[in-house]
């Protein structure tokens, strides 16, 4: 028995053998192998002739001859879905250039969305910092506090509730303020420009922002007086490639100040700067405003401890006012997530731009319409070809496949044909990119996109897409019956008829709302620019000398010799112009009935005699300032209409003579103007009192135009002021570019949504060229068989439109509500907006329709003017 199993050949080697090689020589080469083995019985010389026989030409192939592996399947699947992508050319192109389209739009509306929704989480404190935001009521009042919503407050605050909140709360682990942003001269090496954005910020920003430091020490940059932090643009723009640390830059040709630090801000931040100035170096110039509560100039953040909460702050509010608050004055404080200060905040006076959450929802719907309207093609042209496809199927359940297969083969063709759009689309997106961010206005970082998760996604959403786009050739043609089908007796299904007319309705639907949005959103816009502000800010020439104390000593010498220019019609001087930052003023007027002083909190200009003049505002009671009265500097007011209600005068000449006080001056009201809208028209016009710019509260110039030659005038005008102030940069602008500057954000809301809503009809037209195409090769016999019988071109157009056109109303009468309220939603954001009429949604319908047979005329007048023998000669 053991010398039996000796002289046997090892049955591994044989087993391994028959596993290789090819079925149809397994027989004859094992015979040989055995055959030698028994002239030679070594086993060790049976496993060496195995092994030399493991070579190409022996191995059998990996793909098993007996059926079909799993990757031969995918592979009969991928090149049948290829074949049928290249044999119908038309559709395939139209599938693939809207789904490319769709999906490179909806990323590119993912980018900026993403973008927008990424404000602030830059920040390691993010989740746990906070900022104060600020109540002053008005006197008398008694409000609810808890129930006071946040659009009555404003971010903009007072100084000691800082370092109060520091002593009095334990849990607040850091306080950072900083102030409003102004303009400053910087000098170095002999060269002067003017600075805007430069902030005075608090020693422990760092702590609680995590700008990225490049250069100098976070946790003394901003310690000592005369210190300034500078963003790497400043920095560069003075010091180019030298290390800027230690070196002095000359602040408002007086003191210099040491740069201690060099940062960059992230594009995402929701309030920005171009320099930052010790908070000492500000405290030491104005000791008193910071023990002020009623002085406002600051913005103040904090963070709080691990493991506390922002509702342990809110139960102690009310103790901590008692115990703070110096006087009974109607203030409160409440605190805002710095979550919710780019998008969701509605408090006054924010530190900087903010977004809306409305335009979120509106572009991240754009993005879904756009991609169902693509996917809506791709179902609709799968519906049309259902008879071709039908006996596709028919063929191949009749040779033996199966249901599931043929599911299979069509997912991988939508699959397929989207993965083919994906390549397209990243190539759009690669183009697009840079316009987004031309028209937006923002960087817009795309690296994210190649993070795994999100490679992960795209993949899924490919996987996604195209199992929603091939969803009914997949589940629904492979049930069809071969022998109706081959009997040829198969006509589309009712179900199939139905479901294109719905996905056409639908598609017709989405394109009246996306342009009935883009027509109400560029009527808005039109709207604003034409609207009567109350003022005339055209030909208003604006210098910002940033409260210059040599331009306030010069200021009428400077106006006179303005004025002899022959281009300049009237200059004022003052501290804002419509459309510019502004205080509010505590403010007491007479009581009409009991004459008590009230005290209210209105908005202040500061301004001379030519302010109302020069901006042609109108005066509805009393009269201006004038040098005809020269205690108008001391004890003069002018209040508006707005102002005149607020303390009980609705009728404007009755204030007229009232008394008033107002930051340590009394006197009397001498007039009213005509409301004007110096803020945005997204807000009523608030109360205004103006009162006479005294020589060290004004900042900037007005000068009125009439001239022919604006670049001669500014050179000339620019020569005046060089020879007059020749240490300061003469920095002007515009006042209506000025005052523009309000509606930026919306005009580039305005500008994207016009683009992807224009992309999304485009898609839409596609879509309906493809089924144009596909409805006229079905009726083709028919067209000819009418016009022999003398049908007219004209009626034969007609009878190829007339369903799409019932369609269309059907979706026109399921768009316009709809557009309506999402419209009239977006226009709530304005207090002064366009009527929502019928007449918006009827010129959207129609310009809609008006494209709508334009795609189809390029196939329906071809097909009526078609030669009729062509179409019957089969017949």
């Amino acid at each position: 028995m053991n010398d039996k199993q000796t002289q046997a050949p090892p049955s591994w080697a044989l087993r391994f053998f028959r596993w290789f090689c090819r079925p149809e020589y397994v027989e004859d080469i094992e015979g040989d192998l055995l055959e030698r083995f028994e002239k030679r019985p070594s086993r060790w010389f049976f496993t060496l002739d195995v092994f030399r026989l493991f070579r190409p030409g022996i191995v059998k192939p990996l793909k098993s001859s007996q059926k079909l592996t799993n990757y031969g399947m995918i592979s009969n699947y991928y090149k049948v879905s290829m074949r049928n992508i290249l044999r119908n050319k038309t559709f395939s192109l139209l599938n693939i250039s809207g789904l490319s389209v769709g999906i490179a739009s909806c990323i590119l509306i993912l980018i900026y969305v993403n973008n927008e929704l990424s404000y602030d989480t830059y920040n390691s404190n993010y989740e746990s910092t906070y900022r104060v935001i600020h109540y002053y009521g008005q006197q008398g009042e008694q409000p609810d506090y808890a129930t006071l919503p946040t659009k009555e407050y404003q971010v903009w605050g007072n100084a000691p509730v800082a370092p109060s909140m520091q002593d009095y709360f334990p849990e607040v682990e850091k306080v950072f303020r900083f102030t409003s942003d102004a303009p400053w001269l910087f000098s170095y090496n002999g060269i002067t420009y003017s600075e805007t954005d430069i902030l005075f910020a608090d020693s422990t920003a760092f702590d609680v922002f995590d700008w990225e430091i490049l250069a100098g020490n976070p946790k003394t940059a901003l310690v000592r007086p005369n210190t300034v932090v500078l963003t790497q643009e400043l920095a560069k723009k003075y010091f180019g490639n030298e290390n800027p640390i230690g070196k002095s830059i000359v602040m408002d040709n007086r003191d210099p100040y040491e740069v201690t630090a060099v940062v960059e801000i992230p594009t995402n931040s929701h309030f920005k700067f171009n320099g930052l100035i010790s908070m000492s170096t500000f405290r030491r110039s104005r000791p008193s405003i910071f023990d002020s509560w009623g002085y406002v100039d600051f913005y103040t953040y904090f963070t709080l401890k691990p493991g506390t909460s922002i509702d342990q702050l809110k139960a102690k509010v009310s103790d901590f006012l008692k115990a703070s608050f110096p006087n009974e004055f109607n203030y409160h404080i409440a605190f805002e997530p710095m979550s919710e200060a780019y998008l969701h905040s509605e408090a006054g006076r924010q530190p900087g731009p903010v977004g809306s959450m409305s335009n979120i929802y509106i572009f991240t719907s754009v993005a879904i319409f756009i991609l169902l309207i693509a996917c809506i093609n791709f179902m609709s042209l799968s519906t049309a070809r259902s008879v071709e496809r039908a006996k596709e199927v028919a063929i191949r359940k009749t040779i033996g496949s199966q249901r599931r297969s043929l599911i299979y083969q069509f997912l991988v063709e939508a699959i397929l044909v989207t993965f083919l759009a994906s390549i397209f689309a990243a190539i759009l997106v690669f183009f697009g990119h840079s316009l987004l961010e031309t028209i937006s206005g923002k960087i817009l970082p795309i690296d994210w996109l190649f993070s795994v998760s999100n490679v992960i996604i795209a993949i899924a959403s490919v996987l996604i897409i195209g199992v929603i786009a091939g969803s009914y050739p997949a589940f629904v043609l492979s049930t069809f019956r071969p022998i109706t089908v081959l009997k040829g007796s198969f006509k589309t299904s009712s179900r199939g008829i139905w479901l294109r007319k719905s996905l056409v309705v639908l598609q017709f639907a989405l394109s009246i709302i996306l342009l009935a949005g883009a027509t109400v959103v560029s009527s808005q816009l039109d709207f604003l620019q034409e609207y009567d502000l109350g003022f005339d800010s055209e030909q208003v020439l604006v210098i910002d000398f940033g409260y210059d104390g040599e331009v306030q000593r010069k200021r009428e010498y400077l106006k006179q010799q303005f004025l002899n220019h022959p281009d300049v019609d009237m200059v004022s001087v003052s501290r804002a112009t419509p459309g510019d930052f502004f205080p509010n003023a505590g403010t007491g007027i007479a009581d009409p009935v009991s004459g008590e002083i009230t005290y209210k909190g209105p908005a202040i200009y500061e301004v001379d005699e030519d302010f109302i003049p020069t901006y042609k505002m109108n005066m509805v009671a009393g009269r201006n300032f004038s040098d005809d009265f020269p205690l108008d500097s001391a004890n003069a007011l002018i209040l508006n209409e707005s102002a005149a209600k607020l303390y009980g005068y609705p009728n404007p000449q009755e204030i007229i003579g009232k008394s008033f006080e107002q930051w340590g001056r009394e006197g009397k009201i001498v007039g009213v103007v005509e409301d004007f809208n110096y803020v945005s028209l997204h807000e009523d016009v608030e109360p205004l009192s103006i009162r006479f710019g005294t020589q060290f509260n004004v900042s900037v110039i007005s000068l009125k135009l009439s001239s022919q030659d604006y670049s001669k005038t500014l050179a000339e005008l620019e020569s005046i002021w060089l020879k007059t102030i020749p240490h300061r940069p003469f920095d002007t602008r515009f006042a209506d570019q000025n005052f523009d500057d309000q509606y930026v954000a919306d005009e580039r809301f305005g500008m994207i949504f016009s683009v992807f809503s224009s992309l999304a009809i485009f898609v839409a037209c596609l879509g309906l060229f493809g089924l144009t195409i596909y409805s006229t090769a079905q009726r083709n016999k028919e067209i000819g068989v009418r016009k022999v019988l003398g049908a007219s071109t004209s009626r034969i157009i007609a009878l190829l439109s007339k369903d799409f056109l019932l369609l269309f109303v059907i979706a026109f009468i399921i768009a316009v509500p709809l557009s309506w309220y999402v419209m009239n939603s977006w226009l709530d954001g304005f207090a002064y907006r366009i009527s929502l009429g019928f007449g918006v949604f009827a010129v959207s319908a129609l310009i809609t329709l008006i494209v709508a047979f334009i795609t189809m005329s390029f196939k329906t007048i071809s097909a009526a003017l078609s030669n009729p023998v062509d179409s019957l000669r089969d017949e």
